[in-house]
């Protein structure tokens, strides 16, 4: 992660702009350091459980950062077909990817079923017509709505009444119904209530709905309580204290085991946890306006590249790395995209300078991943430092990558 040592900007011991003027801009740059403490901080924290950590990658899916993950002991939690395909190239055994759709076909479950892949169904419907076609045969995991409002934001708040995500746990009834007339092999239950949830009293009461539903499944394995954990955006901000709630959470997890009759493993699929921090988005300044009322610093990118502070309010801290000691100065930073694509507004950043790399912390999760083309512009290139190395994970696209699904008719 972004680290000021000695007046240089550095990330894995690396100097950031050494990084920047090889790889070119804008760039996204992945400590593996970071990723790994992350990953081990969730061990500790629930040490005394059987515990599996499964890596959400929808966060950051690059196939280096799935291998690091396998490599490190992390099962991985998928939302596609085409997530499934990844992890299994990246080497994850079937038995380690749990498939996590919403609102998807039958075709693509039966295509996940083929894969061997554990499946997490969310539909009465689906799971009707699931159980109609494997029967007991292969095993499900249910997803269950909790009814709470939980999260950063309304768009990452998925466990409460109106969301579309999961069975609403007053629909237990009907689905212990559906299990028993269809012969289901429910081998886990699973809820997530949303992301960047601060409060750890908010996870025990979802825990201990899901208690209450899962003591009605007698062929359990394992039981899911999805993610959310809040990481730090700004100085001093307050993040989900995993530590309590690994201490309360196993206590409870250990009493419902030895009510339910045996040990089951508990999960979880942090994504953003695990790569939100190790994430430095660096990009150049092309240069600088001032009108009556603002001085804009505007860079060589925009909400193409980095969406999550228009489409989420997203905060992320950004430094001026190459005038570390400069005076601090107030700037709105926008992009080059032809409709305002604001990243901060009236922030103190060091001076800024035409031709200066601006880095933006927190920028490990769900920021490549979102990126797209808009405005036919290139995607940038992707380098994960590794024990002192810099290394190139993902190239930057050129017009021929545009071009590369494209028809072209004869006219």
């Amino acid at each position: 992660m972004l680290e000021l040592k000695h007046n240089q900007y550095e990330i894995g011991g690396l100097e950031v702009r050494e990084i920047c003027e090889e790889f070119g801009s804008p760039l996204y740059i992945y400590d593996t350091a970071k990723m790994e403490s992350q990953y081990k901080r969730l061990l500790e924290a629930f040490k005394g459980t059987k515990l599996k950590i499964n890596y959400a990658c929808k966060a950051l899916s690059n196939i280096n950062v799935l291998r690091f993950f396998h490599q490190l002991g992390a099962g991985l939690d998928t939302v596609s077909i085409q997530e499934v395909e990844l992890g299994l190239k990246a080497g994850f055994l079937p038995e380690d990817i749990i498939y996590t759709p919403n609102g998807v076909s039958m075709e693509e479950i039966n295509k996940a079923v083929a894969h061997g892949v554990r499946i997490n169904i969310d539909n009465l419907s689906i799971l009707e017509q699931f159980g109609a076609k494997y029967g007991g045969s292969y095993p499900v995991c249910i997803r269950l709505n909790p009814h709470i409002m939980a999260g950063g934001n309304s768009k990452i708040s998925v466990g409460h009444i109106d969301s579309k995500f999961g069975i609403s746990i007053h629909q237990t009834r009907h689905l212990e119904r559906l299990v028993k007339s269809l012969n289901l092999k429910v081998t886990g239950v699973h809820m997530h209530t949303g992301s960047d949830i601060l409060d750890v009293d908010t996870f025990l009461v979802g825990a201990k709905l899901l208690f209450e539903v899962a003591a009605d499944f007698k062929d359990l394995g394992y039981i899911d309580f999805g993610s959310g954990f809040k990481v730090p955006y700004k100085q001093d901000d307050i993040a989900t204290n995993v530590e309590e709630l690994g201490a309360k959470m196993t206590a409870m997890f250990h009493e419902f085991c030895a009510e339910y009759g045996r040990e089951l493993e508990l999960e979880f699929e942090p994504g953003k946890f695990l790569v939100s921090e190790s994430g430095t988005f660096c990009c150049k300044v092309n240069g600088l306006k001032q009108t009556t009322a603002t001085v804009f610093a505007q860079v060589d990118t925009g909400m193409n590249h980095l969406i999550r502070p228009m489409f989420y309010d997203a905060y992320h801290h950004i430094e001026n790395i190459s005038n570390p000691q400069g005076t601090k100065r107030v700037y709105t930073v926008v992009g080059y995209i032809c409709e305002t694509d604001t990243f901060a507004s009236d922030r103190q950043i060091r001076e800024v300078r035409q031709g200066d790399i601006l880095a933006f912390q927190n920028a490990g999760a769900y920021c490549f991943t979102m990126a797209n083309n808009y405005n036919s512009r290139f995607k940038p290139a992707e380098v994960l430092v590794h024990k002192g190395e810099a290394k190139l994970i993902t190239r930057r696209q050129n017009l021929e990558d545009l071009l590369h699904n494209q028809i072209e008719l004869e006219w």
